[in-house]
């Protein structure tokens, strides 16, 4: 495998920013809502944010300085005099308001009226919330962490969430937020978007409470599979105890009988048509019956 390897420092900033966005991402977006000392309201997209803790509910985002002037963005003068956020998240009915509001206005405009989003009232802090975005944390700053004083410095804008507003249209009938609802959008790098919707996302579950064998205990003659992929081989890892050898013949006669039949003298096709169905076993979450497909072979 060849790599491209380069110092992020010495490349210097307009490539530099160009390769990191475009290598993490999809990212998040905070279109953020602030208010300045005067009462004029600001509304602006941050893709480098997230959340980092839920006890107490922290939200980072980070608007950095402009890369050609070095100045610091509206956002940042407005929460360092009122120290208040709304953190609207974006869907893809809004993406294209969000971008226009991103454009580089003076700061008396109101983006608001700019980009014609509804600004609604908050219940505990100043900022409007953006009604159109199908979830609204209302925030309070409690820490701004300056990165530097150069051009891409980025600066931490660390948010208290003390309220948060969900359109009800997007919850399940659990009351919890249901994720082919909510049809966010995220940032790539360039000029790029993602949209999280039923045909970009799918599910793995999480090994919360459970341990799976691991990759080191997988057969080498599984690891080198031609067949088998990584994600393949991972899936194969999660299983916490591999099927015994009684379970392993029974599947054997009763699924794989033809196959030991048609090929019983030639064990390198046999073995290859094994590693194909239990592939297609994977891509259906069977793991037990993918496994005991692999172990039929030496059985």
């Amino acid at each position: 495998m060849t790599m491209l390897t380069i110092d992020p420092i010495e490349m210097g900033l307009p490539k530099a920013h160009h390769y990191l966005l475009g290598a993490v991402g999809p990212r998040p977006i905070c279109f953020a809502s602030t208010i300045d000392e005067n009462g004029v309201p600001n509304l602006a997209p941050f893709s480098f944010f997230n959340i980092f803790s839920s006890n107490p509910p922290i939200a980072i985002f980070s608007p950095a300085r402009s890369g050609r002037t070095g100045k610091q963005k509206d956002t940042y003068h407005n929460v360092k005099k009122v120290a208040e956020v709304v953190i609207n998240l974006v869907d893809y009915k809004m993406v294209e308001q969000m971008s226009l509001a991103s454009s580089p206005y003076d700061p008396e405009i109101n983006e608001f009226t700019k980009s014609g989003f509804t600004p609604i009232e908050s219940e505990n802090i100043k900022p409007f919330r953006v009604k159109e975005s199908p979830v609204q944390m209302e925030c309070e700053v409690i820490e701004v962490k300056e990165l530097g004083d150069q051009g891409g410095a980025g600066n931490l804008i660390i948010c208290k969430i003390v309220k948060i507003h969900i359109k009800k249209e997007i919850l399940n009938d659990k009351e919890m937020i249901d994720q082919e609802k909510i049809d966010l959008v995220a940032r790539m790098g360039g000029d790029w978007y993602c949209r999280t919707d039923k045909n970009s996302m799918f599910e793995i579950k999480k090994p919360i409470t459970t341990c799976g064998i691991g990759w080191d205990n997988i057969p080498e003659e599984i690891i080198s599979s031609t067949i088998l992929s990584g994600n393949d081989l991972g899936k194969l890892g999660g299983i916490e105890q591999l099927p015994d050898e009684t379970e392993v013949n029974e599947f054997k006669l009763m699924e794989l009988s033809d196959l030991f039949i048609t090929y019983e003298d030639d064990a390198e096709k046999l073995e290859t048509l094994l590693h194909e169905k239990s592939k297609q076993y994977l891509e259906k979450d069977e793991l037990e019956n993918a496994w005991k497909t692999l172990l039929s072979f030496n059985n």
